[in-house]
């Protein structure tokens, strides 16, 4: 019998120590921990909000249901820190000698709980007593002591996310993003946009690592969403760079390393497979075709556009091919609206100019590729093109 309560007694401490690892994991250590009990917990919420907001379900539907899925599992998962430090102290409490499991629950939960309606007056369990009061507020007082971050991070993110919509519309389109640039202000000034989309990459990485919850908390509006902005701006640096005619600015180079880095992080810590490595000629979810149809967009709107289309085409999918296969694995995993390769090609002239023939004769909207689909909130499937080019990225 004593060699039963002491394995008892060892399985609950165990259990209580897990508990209190995981929070500290979760909350408090300042990196990518992949705690594996909020990440049973998250995957657990996450598998009965996707039954109810499946993929054949309308996107509205999808987005009204998936906004609640971050704060809702923020909410289980110190519920389930206090259940495991519940039964871990209950085993703990008849090791000592509480003579029924009945009364060492009840002895465990009144602990916990600060109730103290039942003691057990048995030698070592004041001190289990105490103990347990002590984590069962601290893990209350640890999520609420964390909420401002959480937020405060959520915030942070959204600002230029939101800011984006007035330079690039909802969702979010590269075309969009370079015509208003040109039409505006000037190519040259995007310099300033690539800046403060690095210093975004990084705080991106920094806080959605370290309080993975921030993945899944959705934008303000049910047409935008932090991972297809992410790709917009890395898919407009990738054009830029590989296919508009302007002197080479450095700065996109940077940003675009930011940004695929961030979300390489960021989908290791979920479990989101991709290649380190690829190969600047690999296949990416972009076909030629899709590509040609956005670059005559904006030679349409009056953007300056390389002579070799071809030396283009292989330079811009040897930036896509760095970031391709994580951001797909993220527009799929936080049920991202479509983005904009999946909807119908056009350059600013068409929210910015009021005369509809002088917008049409910029290139305001291009017909959509025959025989592609346009699903809402859906990843687009993979093509294959026949890419083959150097690795253009540093």
């Amino acid at each position: 019998m004593i060699i039963v309560q002491v394995i008892a007694f060892a399985l609950g401490a165990a259990l209580a120590g897990r508990a209190l690892l995981s929070a500290v994991r979760t909350f408090v250590l300042p990196r990518a921990s992949g705690d594996g009990v909020a990440r049973r917990v998250f995957k657990s919420t996450r598998w009965v909000f996707l039954r109810f907001a499946g993929p054949g379900k309308p996107y509205a539907t999808r987005d009204r249901l998936m906004a609640y899925f971050g704060p809702i599992s923020l909410i289980v998962l110190p519920t389930v820190w206090l259940v495991m430090v519940f039964l871990g102290y209950a085993l703990m409490f008849w090791a000592v000698g509480v003579p029924t499991i009945e009364e060492a629950l009840l002895t465990s939960g009144s602990s916990l709980l600060t109730l103290g309606f039942h003691r057990a007056v048995l030698p070592g369990a004041d001190f289990l007593m105490f103990t347990e009061a002590a984590i069962g507020l601290g893990l209350v007082a640890l999520l609420i002591s964390y909420l401002p971050a959480i937020y405060g991070g959520f915030s942070r993110r959204e600002l230029l996310v939101s800011l984006l919509e007035v330079r690039a519309d909802s969702p979010p389109s590269p075309l969009i993003l370079i015509t208003r640039f040109d039409r505006l202000r000037g190519l040259e000034h995007l310099h300033e946009t690539w800046e403060r989309w690095e210093q975004w990459f990084a705080e991106l990485e920094e806080s959605h690592t370290s309080l993975t919850v921030l993945v899944d908390y959705r934008s303000q509006q049910p047409d935008l969403s932090w991972v297809n902005a992410a790709g917009a701006m890395m898919d407009a640096a990738a054009i830029v760079r590989s296919s508009v005619a302007i002197p080479m600015d450095a700065q996109a180079d940077l940003m675009i390393r930011a940004g695929y880095l961030a979300l390489r992080r960021i989908a290791r810590v979920f479990g989101i497979t991709y290649d380190p490595s690829p190969r600047a000629d690999s296949p990416t979810s972009i076909s030629r075709a899709m590509y040609d149809e956005a670059i005559d967009v904006l030679a349409a709107a009056g953007v300056p556009i390389v002579a070799d289309r071809d030396q283009a085409w292989q330079d811009f999918n040897g930036w896509r091919v760095n970031y391709d296969e994580v951001l797909r694995g993220m527009e799929r995993l936080t049920v991202a609206p479509t983005g904009w390769w999946e909807l119908p090609m056009r350059s600013a002239w068409a929210t910015d100019e009021p005369s509809s023939e002088v917008a049409a004769r910029h290139g305001a909207v291009a017909a959509h590729p025959v025989g592609s689909t346009v699903t809402a909130g859906r990843a687009p499937a993979a093509s294959t093109p026949p890419a083959s080019s150097p690795e253009s990225a540093p």
